[in-house]
């Protein structure tokens, strides 16, 4: 049983920025990639309405809305896509949005 909970711990390690916890994010379509790296937050709409994701949230899965979705990059910028459809998926600290799906 210990093992078990050495081997969650292991692979649930936060990769920081400057001691700001990060995420991983990829954004693209079939053939095109909008943008790849690590960032600090990601802000996009959905069905329900506007809404941030951070490091460490909780597994999501979403369709977007027409939205500019707006990422806080590790760079110090913030990198805006223009998105008419998307799908997003959150789990352990990755973020990945399919757009024109």
């Amino acid at each position: 049983m210990a093992e078990d909970t050495q081997a969650v711990a292991e692979t649930e390690q936060t990769v920081t920025h400057n001691s700001k916890p990060t995420m991983s994010v990829k954004v693209y379509a079939p053939f095109k990639v909008y943008f790849e790296g690590q960032a600090y937050s990601i802000s996009a709409v959905n069905g329900v309405g506007p809404f941030d994701v951070l490091p460490h949230h909780h597994k999501f899965l979403c369709m977007l809305v027409p939205c500019n979705l707006v990422i806080q990059t590790t760079k110090g910028t913030t990198q805006t896509v223009k998105i008419s459809r998307a799908l997003m998926h959150v789990q352990a600290d990755s973020v990945v949005v399919f757009v024109d799906v």
